[in-house]
């Protein structure tokens, strides 16, 4: 095999069954990629409470959008912002232009900025169960050369202005939302909180103020109020074939949480999930065999089997989410389980 063609093996193991409700109904196993070997019992013991919980984590896609943005540049603010009114009032006709090139893109928002005399225009579109980033830059590429041709006062910036955003941390993909947005719910009773976790409604609480909303605000988090959503994502990401640098916006979500009587309710928001059933790395033999076990190769109408993904993946991130969490509420609980796990995996330290 050429040395540009060597594969670099990470260590996958089938986590679960997730119970899930909502958007995705039934009981699945999730992959998991990864070189942190003590991630796969703490997303199981999350899944484990899963299936103690009538209905189990809830999952609901609440926004569906994949961005790009293009940057013109006119001779003044003025004449930028005057353009940003007209193409924003053109987006009927923009959205013509978009599904007359593609038998899956489609354009649902145009959103403005003009910086001085450079217009940012972000164009989103649904992409059927592609992540898009392909589908994406080729729209943006017709409705750009369409508008340079209606609007000789705007010349060329750039293909991609970076107000996408795609693969950096920003407070635009929080707020407007890019590639699948979930939010995954449970509601725990005292007695699995208890039994289950070793903590409480009240302690688990506490701890997520404490640590995710005060402790993510003064580190100047965007956007972002979580205790370790990466780590689930990028395994998940690796184990299914998608672009594993979208982990950098996927990862911006908020942990919420409510006491309700001796109960708590416990939410994982992620508004920029980029992923896809269909595309680059999905021929792989390894990838299709996961995404087969998954359900997501099922002959559905097009976003179906990607919003199945996201919400198998959004389900993962709260499993792991709680455990770590529930964890932290027990001094020297955390850093003996890591021990413990590493030494039985054979590792290190």
């Amino acid at each position: 095999m050429p040395d540009d063609e060597l594969t670099t093996p990470v260590p996958t193991r089938w986590v679960g069954p997730i119970r899930v409700s909502g958007d995705v109904d039934g009981e699945q196993e999730v992959p998991l990629a990864t070189f942190e070997s003590p991630l796969w019992p703490s997303v199981g013991r999350g899944a484990r409470v899963s299936r103690l919980v009538p209905g189990g984590v809830s999952v609901t896609v609440t926004g569906e959008r994949m961005t790009r943005s293009t940057l013109f540049v006119a001779a003044s603010g003025a004449a930028a912002a005057a353009a940003a009114r007209r193409i924003e009032e053109q987006q009927d006709e923009l959205a013509g232009i978009v599904a007359a090139g593609s038998a899956y893109a489609r354009l649902v928002g145009v959103t403005t900025e003009v910086v001085g005399n450079q217009l940012f225009v972000r164009f989103a579109l649904t992409t059927g169960d592609a992540a898009g980033h392909n589908m994406v830059t080729l729209a943006a590429e017709a409705l750009m050369t369409h508008l340079l041709a209606q609007h000789p006062e705007l010349a060329y910036g750039s293909i991609s202005g970076n107000y996408c955003s795609d693969k950096k941390a920003t407070a635009v993909n929080g707020i407007l939302g890019r590639g699948r947005s979930v939010v995954a719910d449970i509601v725990l009773p005292r007695e699995v909180l208890e039994g289950q976790l070793r903590t409480t409604a009240e302690r688990l609480n506490e701890l997520n103020v404490r640590k995710n909303l005060v402790g993510s605000t003064i580190a100047g988090a965007l956007r972002s109020a979580n205790a370790h959503y990466a780590n689930m994502l990028l395994a998940f990401y690796l184990a299914t074939g998608q672009d594993a640098a979208n982990i950098v916006e996927g990862s911006q979500g908020i942990t919420y949480t409510e006491v309700r009587g001796d109960d708590l309710y416990f939410s994982c928001s992620l508004p920029s999930l980029i992923v896809g059933t269909v595309g680059n790395g999905k021929h792989l033999p390894a990838i299709e065999t996961a995404l087969t076990r998954l359900g997501c190769r099922e002959d559905r109408a097009p976003c179906e089997n990607a919003r199945r993904l996201a919400c198998l993946i959004a389900a993962t991130v709260l499993c792991g989410e709680l455990s770590l969490l529930a964890a932290q509420t027990n001094p020297g609980e955390l850093m003996r389980s890591h021990l413990v796990m590493e030494r039985a995996q054979g590792v290190s330290r």
